[in-house]
């Protein structure tokens, strides 16, 4: 899944010359991304970090949340421990840079279709690691608790879309997206959106620029 379609074609060609692979769907949208996922249930999803709309961190949330049997590869330019640790925190079981060679991106999707992590060279092990004693340390976290809507929800409020713009996309009406807000909000523990843009940025959900910025260099 990524967002340009050069990109997607060279991709799809090349794994599918790997002759145990078939790829049955596509998209270049983080929220087309999550749907067709659903709808088709791979044994891996290959999701790129930066995608149009819904980004590859909140995306890989949602299809661990929906359909949990699917494995996905995080494809990345990025390559700080930051965006690693939060693509691992969010289900993702491999962890693979664009700078990669096609041997390590197929090694990765054969590893996380047996439920294996991957990480590509050079990015450490020690990540792993450092992941695991974190997660263990902090417990199941608030986002967990959300439901599929309220977390299409958070993320179209954080990009600053209205009540009545995010019940148009989702096609359901204004009150019921304020109820699925009010409990988002309640569950997360925000009071403005101040505090609810925060949070997307700190847990992936929105691209934090000033990363971006510095990874660039």
């Amino acid at each position: 899944m990524d967002d340009h379609a050069v990109v997607r074609q060279s991709l799809k060609k090349l794994l599918e010359f790997e002759e145990d692979f078939k790829v049955i769907g596509e998209a270049g949208e983080g929220l087309e991304a999550v749907r067709t996922i659903e709808q088709l249930r791979p044994d891996i999803a290959v999701i790129d970090l930066m995608m149009n709309g819904m980004n590859g961190i909140e995306v890989t949330r949602q299809v661990v949340k929906r359909t949990p049997k699917t494995g996905v590869v995080m494809l990345s330019m990025y390559g700080s421990e930051g965006y690693v640790y939060e693509a691992l925190k969010a289900g993702a079981r491999g962890y693979v840079l664009k700078e990669s060679t096609s041997d390590q991106l197929v090694k990765a999707i054969r590893e996380a279709s047996v439920g294996h992590r991957y990480l590509c060279p050079p990015l450490s092990e020690r990540v792993i690691d450092n992941y695991a004693k974190k997660a263990e340390a902090s417990g199941a976290s608030s986002h967990e608790t959300l439901t599929n809507r309220e977390r299409e929800v958070l993320y179209m409020a954080s990009q600053g879309l209205t009540n009545v713009e995010i019940a148009n996309r989702l096609f359901i009406s204004r009150r019921t997206v304020e109820v699925h807000r009010s409990s988002m909000m309640q569950k997360l523990g925000l009071n403005s959106q101040t505090d609810l843009i925060r949070y997307a940025l700190q847990h992936g959900i929105l691209p934090d620029e000033a990363n971006q910025a510095s990874d660039s260099l």
